[in-house]
């Protein structure tokens, strides 16, 4: 339902910059060339998804749900919302059994600045459906894009929804796959390319075994300006890729690992190249699109690739092998506690006695972002340092170039200044254990939770440490009841927003949007609803610099008091 904070005489403006899709732009910089408003006072409020409380008491607390980034044009807001009968996990047997995500209706919705309020103008359903769970409970990422008059949004069968931005008509559904075969599913958000076109992954689930049998089928499609369709297999972008796969050691008897300095885990079927879950596409200025992929069956054997607009591939870039930071780098040394077994390679991976290996996860949101260098930028997976993953670096002709130690559930955010450019991410330390689930031998990280600023090298020019332990919530009469947190609050964002000055907002779970200035200096906050453990949830910066972020299934609008 519609919520509005206060009767303000306030009518935003409607020119500047959209932000019209993931990322803000087809490069995903996250970035604007305009001045974010001051964290003063939430103007606005509006209930997008009245089924969380629902999906708090089933998670045990927490909301699992990928949420999209609100799409702002001008005066004009574009949100998911949610209906439908969920039905509570403790009713299934099984419970929380694969297709629960498919009770609940989603919409597009459009909200618009009517004399100051923040109206509804028109709602309309797009049947998508995520893929079944594979046993994360995280839901998957529902993200579309604005082009010109027109919102594309993904649906069902691998197809996407044109859909009228001024009345909310359904005109037309783009089907690059022919017969409307259920087992296809869109797997991330869509992509608004410089010239129009539109870029997004699918694949075919086997529905024997989704997640147990090989898939049917993975690609990546585009749609031109002219409304042709054509796309590309992973199979055949990526011919080269093994078919049997080093899996890991999980023998704990055999603690510290690796079992023996000469030791080699286990091969099994690696299963057929295809998308990571909630992974968009990234496009260049100059029509390069790039994406990761990853076997099947084991998400260790991943790759960065770049294709041409009509789909050729240029080249493919492997996450192996690049790391070397593993046994007494960021682990201790060998035969210390925490460390590796005494005579281990220096570098490599305990669990695999390999050289780390970047993962392309499916609980991740992480997307490639292109840097005004023309390098991409993507946040893999890394368990052995305490599940933190790795941003990786590399040029635009597939060459690795660098690694910060933390990329986990992240895309990175691009703020261009002086002939050069900084990368702004979150920095969470999770209290986990290392490489193995046993306290003995596999220590944990010290819990903290900072946004960092990094330089084109992936070098760190400063952090600010989240500091806050009180956990509050807004309650109906205004108020607000806290209690004490004492371990802190990750920042709950896969990617922060970045305005002309630098100035970096960001959510963090403690329920308040932060503005953190280029100075790693707070500079903003404000409280919104409730204290959550969410999945990591994007924020956008209209053309005026209001702020749209969220918070328990909520959008809020955020700027200067008036």
């Amino acid at each position: 339902m519609l919520k509005p904070i206060a009767l303000l005489c306030f009518l935003p403006l409607a020119f500047g910059q959209s932000w019209n899709q993931w990322g803000q732009n087809a490069r995903h910089t996250g970035s604007v060339t305009v001045t974010g408003q001051r964290l003063e006072v939430a103007l606005a409020a509006f209930e997008y998804d009245p089924l969380v409380p629902s999906l708090r008491e089933d998670a045990g607390g927490d909301l699992l749900v990928h949420y999209m980034v609100p799409i702002v044009d001008g005066n004009d807001v574009y949100v998911m919302t949610r209906s439908g009968d969920w039905k509570s996990c403790s009713k299934f047997d099984p419970p929380c059994g694969t297709g629960l995500w498919n009770y609940m209706q989603r919409s597009i919705t459009k909200l618009s600045w009517v004399n100051g309020q923040l109206t509804r103008k028109w709602s309309t359903p797009v049947h998508w459906w995520p893929v079944p769970d594979n046993g994360s409970t995280w839901e998957p990422v529902f993200h579309p894009a604005l082009v010109g008059d027109y919102i594309f949004s993904p649906c069902s069968a691998g197809t996407l929804l044109k859909i009228d931005k001024q009345t909310g008509e359904a005109v037309e559904r783009i089907n690059p796959f022919g017969d409307r075969d259920a087992n296809i599913f869109v797997t991330g958000p869509v992509t608004a390319s410089p010239d129009g076109s539109l870029y997004y992954s699918a694949m075919k689930l086997n529905p024997g075994g989704p997640w147990s049998m090989d898939v049917d089928g993975a690609w990546m499609v585009r749609i031109g300006p002219d409304g042709k369709s054509n796309k590309v297999s992973f199979s055949q972008l990526l011919p080269n890729a093994p078919k049997s796969c080093l899996t890991s050691f999980t023998a704990r008897d055999q603690l510290p690992w690796p079992p023996s300095s000469t030791a080699i885990p286990a091969s099994a079927a690696c299963g057929t190249q295809r998308p990571g879950l909630n992974a968009a596409v990234a496009v260049a200025d100059d029509g390069t699109a790039y994406m990761v992929s990853r076997a099947h069956f084991n998400s260790s054997y991943s790759y960065l690739f770049a294709v041409n607009p009509d789909l050729s591939l240029q080249w493919a870039a492997s996450l192996r092998d690049r790391l070397n930071d593993g046994c007494g780098v960021l682990l201790p040394q060998n035969g210390e506690p925490g460390g590796c077994r005494v005579g281990t390679t220096i570098g490599v991976d305990p669990r695999t006695n390999q050289k780390p290996a970047g993962q392309v996860s499916d609980q991740s949101t992480a997307s490639p972002s292109v840097a005004p260098d023309g390098a991409i930028l993507y946040g893999a997976l890394t368990g052995y340092n305490h599940g933190r993953g790795h941003l990786m670096k590399f040029s635009a002709k597939g060459e690795y170039l660098a690694a910060f130690d933390f990329g986990w559930d992240n895309t990175p955010a691009i703020f261009a200044h002086d002939g050069t450019y900084s990368v702004l991410l979150k920095n969470n330390h999770y209290g986990l254990r290392s490489y193995c689930g046993v306290d003995t031998f596999c220590l944990r990280d010290e819990e903290r939770y900072e946004l960092v600023s990094l330089n084109a090298n992936l070098k760190k020019e400063w952090g600010f440490l989240s500091t806050n332990t009180m956990a509050c919530e807004r309650q109906e009469n205004g108020s607000v009841s806290c209690s004490t947190h004492p371990a802190g609050f990750e920042w709950c964002v896969n990617m922060v927003a970045v305005d002309r000055e630098g100035v970096m907002y960001a959510n963090s779970e403690d329920g308040n949007v932060y503005a953190i200035d280029r100075n790693g200096k707070q500079v903003g906050s404000l409280f919104l609803k409730v204290a959550l453990g969410a999945a990591y949830t994007p924020l956008a910066i209209g053309p005026d610099g209001l702020i749209y972020t969220q918070n328990a299934g909520s959008l809020f609008v955020v700027g200067n008091r008036r």
